[in-house]
C-alpha cells in the first residue's frame, strides 16, 4: 500500500480517462492514470478515424491516443500501464484502489475503463480487425462506398447500422442467427421496407477470410447445418457491447446491460466515484463524446474536491 493520496485516480486510459487527466492536471490536482494495458483504448484498433473534429484529413487511432498521452504528461499526469485495478474500496476520507501490484490512495476515483464489442471469436475476426471487420458503422461506414457488406447481429443495434450503412454501401445483408429480429418493430419495418438491405436467416458467420482485407465469410445455418460462403467486402459486428465494470458490479449502481449509472456530472451513486465515457450507461458511444464525459467528470471532480476543503 502506498502512502500518497491523490486528489484523483482515473481509472482507464482511453479518450475518455486521459481527457479527465488533462483537465484534472490542469486544475492544479495531484493526478494518477491507472491502464491494464498500454494506453489507447478502442481507438488503438482504428486504422483512420475521420470524424474527429480537428483533423480534416482524418487521423490514425494510435496516433491520436499517442497527442492525448503526451498532452496528459505535458501537464505531469502520473501513468502507470499494466497496473490493472482489481476492486475499489471505499472510504470517508479516501478511497483506496487495489491493483495486482499495490494499493493506491485517491480522494476522488474517476472510472474510464469503458468496454469491449462481443466478438464473434471465429478465424479471420482478429487478423482481419481494421481491415474490413468492424465494430462501429459510424467510424468506418464512409470506407465502403458502392461495397456490398453484411451485417452480424439481429438487435437494435445492428439494425440502427444496418440503415446507417446504407447511405454508403450498395447492399447490406443482415445475418441473423434466429429467424426473427430482436430489433423494435419501428426498426425492424425500415429495414424490410428498405431496397438496399437482405436477410440471412437462422445463420451464424464461422469464418472470416482474406489476404490483406476482408474478402469472404463462410456462413453456417443453424437448422440444416449447411456452410455456405459469401463474397463480400466489409463485416460490421454488432452482436452486444460488454462494459468492463466487473470489478466495481457490487459497488456502484448499474444498468441492466452491466454499465454505470451517473447523474449528468458523471457522479455515480458512491460519494466521490465518478465514471465517463463507453463504461457510462448512455445511448451513443463516440470519441467525441467520450472527451466530453471526461472534462464534464474532471470538472466535477474538481468542484467536489474544493468542497472538500
Amino acid at each position: 500500500m502506498t502512502d500518497k493520496v491523490y486528489d484523483v485516480i482515473i481509472i482507464g486510459g482511453g479518450p475518455a480517462g486521459f481527457t479527465s487527466s488533462i483537465y484534472t492536471a490542469r486544475e492544479k490536482l495531484d493526478t494518477l492514470l491507472l491502464e491494464k494495458s498500454m494506453t489507447g483504448g478502442i481507438p488503438n484498433v482504428t486504422d483512420l478515424i475521420e470524424n474527429y473534429p480537428g483533423f480534416p484529413e482524418g487521423i490514425a487511432g494510435p496516433e491520436l491516443m499517442q497527442k492525448f498521452r503526451r498532452q496528459a504528461e505535458r501537464f505531469n499526469v502520473i501513468i502507470k500501464e499494466y497496473d490493472e485495478a482489481g476492486a475499489i474500496i471505499p472510504g470517508k476520507e479516501y478511497h483506496t484502489v487495489k491493483t495486482e501490484k499495490k494499493g493506491y490512495l485517491g480522494k476522488t476515483v474517476i472510472i474510464a475503463t469503458g468496454g469491449l464489442p462481443r466478438l464473434l471469436n471465429v478465424p479471420g475476426e482478429e487478423e482481419l480487425t481494421g481491415r474490413g471487420v468492424s465494430y462501429c458503422a459510424t467510424c468506418d461506414g464512409p470506407f465502403y462506398k458502392d461495397a456490398e457488406i453484411v451485417v452480424v447481429g439481429g438487435g437494435d443495434a445492428a439494425i440502427q447500422e444496418a440503415l446507417f450503412l446504407t447511405k454508403f454501401a450498395s447492399k447490406v445483408t443482415v445475418i441473423h442467427r434466429r429467424d426473427q429480429l430482436r430489433a423494435s418493430p419501428i426498426l425492424q419495418q425500415r429495414a424490410f421496407d428498405h431496397k438496399q438491405i437482405d436477410f440471412i436467416w437462422d445463420s451464424v458467420v464461422t469464418e472470416i477470410s482474406g489476404e490483406n482485407l476482408v474478402e469472404a465469410i463462410k456462413i453456417k445455418n443453424v437448422k440444416s447445418g449447411k456452410i455456405s460462403t459469401k463474397i463480400t467486402e466489409g463485416v460490421f459486428i454488432f452482436i452486444g457491447w460488454t462494459p468492463n465494470t466487473d470489478f466495481v458490479k457490487d459497488l456502484v449502481k448499474l444498468d441492466e446491460e452491466g454499465h454505470i449509472v451517473t447523474d449528468r456530472y458523471m457522479h455515480t451513486n458512491v460519494k466521490g466515484i465518478f465514471a465517463v465515457g463507453d463504461v457510462r450507461s448512455k445511448k451513443f458511444r463516440q470519441i467525441a463524446e467520450a472527451v466530453g464525459d471526461g472534462t464534464v467528470g474532471a470538472l466535477a471532480v474538481s468542484e467536489y474536491i474544493d468542497g472538500l476543503a
